[in-house]
């Protein structure tokens, strides 16, 4: 039999280079001549360097960049093994996680940090920029960004405006003749796996600003703030970025990044299972493995189950999903023939119990799967 294991990570716990291995070895137990296939996945979010990385037999590169209250801080990007393509997580150096709750703060935050990401790839060489946008703790538009890579923002002084979606308001003017001249010659795409608008009920202030720090009065005046942005840029290049899918992810990186760096937004699970000619494995195997920490509403949304799922089901591949938890709204992650959901917990615990243990837990479920499977054949 030939396995294919393309699992996502375990959130808190497990890269998804280390569930393919619990998974693979618990495998074994039960079926000790599988022919197994680890092909580690992820969305566009936290774990797609990772991923990538592994995939293309690359390297992580370790860089000193700004944290969102330009604070300095040591974060990384992925180079893959050509050198050609950087594998970037916006979060990693824009990132929500970087700020104590008390910090948080969108008026002032900046994506600075993930434009130095950008320029430091851009030095090494890289002319095709991936950018994972998730997991930010702004609501800047992509300003700060943009600002990293010598485009400048300014106000009716001629003044450059600045850190934060608070200070949108004051931008009058966008100049781009220091823009960095290697963008020109790079193709860069954003992995995103929310296809919201900039503004309005839907945007990115409205939907995410509240998680990243902003009061409804904060929300309000980053909505405005987004909008005047987005109308400044459609009267200089006649480019609507507002209703534009996915504009809106990451605090208006979406945006942003096909405005300023004239990039390219495309689901995230897109993106990385071309990179990884999932497709092919697809087409390899009998039977494919994947999972992710808990099947929830979410997952039907562009999560890499769902996305592994619907591959898988245009071959007639049957789809087992390792999972921590199983939440609500089975039905909408669950539609398709030969697919089942597999929690791995084997007793009452606590989440922290789980986390602490799920590299067992993962194996134990796969040689009990397998197990079983082997006694249905004998049947």
């Amino acid at each position: 039999m030939k396995i294919l294991i393309c699992p996502d990570k375990f959130k808190e716990c497990l890269k998804a280079g280390d569930v393919g291995l619990h998974i693979h070895k618990g495998i074994l137990k039960a079926v000790p001549h599988a022919d197994c296939r680890i092909i580690p996945m992820a969305d566009g979010g936290e774990g797609t360097v990772d991923a990538l990385v592994e995939a293309t037999g690359g390297r992580i590169v370790t860089v000193t960049v700004h944290d969102p209250l330009m604070r300095p801080i040591e974060s990384f990007y992925g180079v893959s093994g050509d050198g050609n393509m950087a594998i970037i997580e916006m979060a990693a150096a824009s990132g929500l996680a970087l700020l104590k709750p008390g910090e948080r703060n969108p008026l002032v935050a900046t994506s600075y940090g993930a434009g130095e990401l950008i320029r430091n790839a851009l030095d090494l060489g890289c002319r095709e920029i991936l950018v994972g946008i998730g997991g930010s703790a702004t609501v800047d538009g992509g300003v700060g960004m943009a600002q990293a890579l010598g485009i400048r923002f300014l106000d009716e002084s001629g003044r450059e405006i600045g850190p934060g979606g608070g200070n949108l308001k004051d931008l009058t003017r966008i100049d781009m003749s220091n823009a960095d001249p290697r963008l020109m010659q790079s193709k860069v795409f954003a992995a995103c796996d929310v296809s919201s608008p900039l503004t309005g009920v839907k945007g990115a202030a409205v939907v995410f600003g509240p998680q990243k720090g902003a009061s409804p009065a904060m929300v309000k005046q980053l909505d405005n703030n987004l909008t005047h942005m987005a109308r400044l840029i459609k009267d200089l290049w006649h480019l609507d970025v507002d209703n534009l899918p996915g504009a809106g992810a990451a605090g208006g990186m979406g945006a942003g990044i096909v405005a300023f760096l004239h990039g390219k937004l495309k689901p995230g699970f897109d993106l990385v299972s071309q990179k990884v000619k999932l497709v092919e494995w697809i087409r390899w195997t009998d039977l494919v493995i994947t999972g992710e920490g808990k099947m929830d509403f979410q997952t039907a949304y562009g999560k890499v189950p769902a996305g592994v799922a619907g591959l898988a089901s245009k071959f007639d591949r049957p789809v087992i999903v390792f999972t921590g938890a199983i939440g609500d709204a089975q039905d909408k992650y669950q539609p398709l023939e030969y697919f089942t959901v597999l929690p791995i917990v084997d007793k009452p615990m606590t989440l922290e119990q789980s986390i602490a243990d799920a590299g067992r837990l993962l194996e134990n479920a796969a040689e009990r799967t397998f197990r079983i499977m082997e006694l249905g054949r004998r049947l």
